[in-house]
């Protein structure tokens, strides 16, 4: 049973209680005496779906000192096995913005964080990716079990409660700059293999696009996408260090950063020391990725 002394986070499919060990660098998310934002639970209703969502929203200390003015937004999604709780839980997403915020690091902007595996449309069928709301699946029955999709198929499916669902409600309830230049997805493990599968199938919605443990872009991929070329800003890709595959060899970040940059995008890499696939690396790659959007 969980341990009542400790907090409860939602990981592996399922809550249960944890502990975050002290880090040498945890400055960046330690809570300072600087102007703070808010995280701000959203419920709302799913065209898509038939039903009610839930997500959060990260709103900075100037979207309510300066209430005439609009903002940026990033859309920023969990790995496999979480849900929409765990970048402002174990993420320390709010903390992170307003301590780069007030250190002049990060312009202020909104960021909007969802359930990337809650995409079971009417009519899909049971179980697969997608088909156990929130991450669960039914006891015994493996991811694509059960006649469900497979992540090709999942992916879209959250593209289009992305698209036509979270994106608008955003943009209807909140003081955003609704354009294309403003608009930036990003995501950790399963996270950034969506926002790959979904900002390369629409180039011209998001200008910012950023990828932590998730894999990488390639010039095959980009090298003829006229579209993604003239509307990307900045395509960064992260990774732990011990993560091998990716921060090392022709296949990491650095190198693809590299060969995209031979390209004509404007690629950035980031290799977390002495991290593996955890939020620690998730953490200190968004708040690399914060300093570079919408400047």
């Amino acid at each position: 049973m969980p341990d009542p002394g400790s907090k409860y986070y939602y990981g592996a499919s399922r809550w249960g209680s944890g502990i975050d060990i002290p880090a040498a660098d945890e400055d960046f998310y330690t809570v300072k005496n600087v102007p703070q934002g808010t995280v701000n639970e959203v419920y709302y209703w799913s065209t898509v779906q038939e039903k009610m969502r839930h997500g959060y929203i990260y709103l900075p200390n100037e979207y309510y000192k300066n209430p005439s003015k609009k903002f940026p937004v990033l859309y920023l999604q969990h790995g496999m096995g979480e849900n929409e709780t765990g970048w402002s839980a174990q993420g320390k997403t709010g903390i992170i913005m307003d301590n780069l915020i007030a250190a002049g690091k990060a312009v202020p902007f909104i960021i909007f964080m969802d359930n990337g595996l809650d995409t079971r449309r009417p009519g899909d069928p049971q179980g697969g990716f997608g088909g156990f709301g929130g991450g669960q699946r039914p006891q015994g029955q493996r991811p694509g079990q059960g006649g469900g999709r497979g992540f090709g198929n999942f992916h879209e499916a959250f593209q289009e409660i992305l698209l036509k669902d979270i994106i608008p409600m955003v943009e209807k309830n909140y003081r955003v700059i609704a354009d294309t230049p403003h608009r930036a997805m990003a995501g950790l493990s399963m996270g950034g293999m969506q926002t790959h599968a979904i900002t390369l199938a629409n180039p011209t919605t998001f200008a910012y696009v950023g990828m932590f443990s998730g894999g990488t872009f390639n010039t095959d991929e980009l090298k003829d996408a006229a579209d993604f070329k003239k509307t990307n800003k900045v395509l960064f890709m992260s990774a732990g260090g011990r993560e091998t595959r990716m921060a090392e060899g022709d296949g990491s970040v650095g190198k693809a950063a590299e060969n995209l940059r031979a390209i004509g995008i404007n690629a950035h890499s980031y290799v977390s020391p002495e991290t593996a696939h955890e939020w620690q690396t998730w953490r200190r790659s968004l708040y690399q990725f914060a300093q570079l959007l919408f400047k």
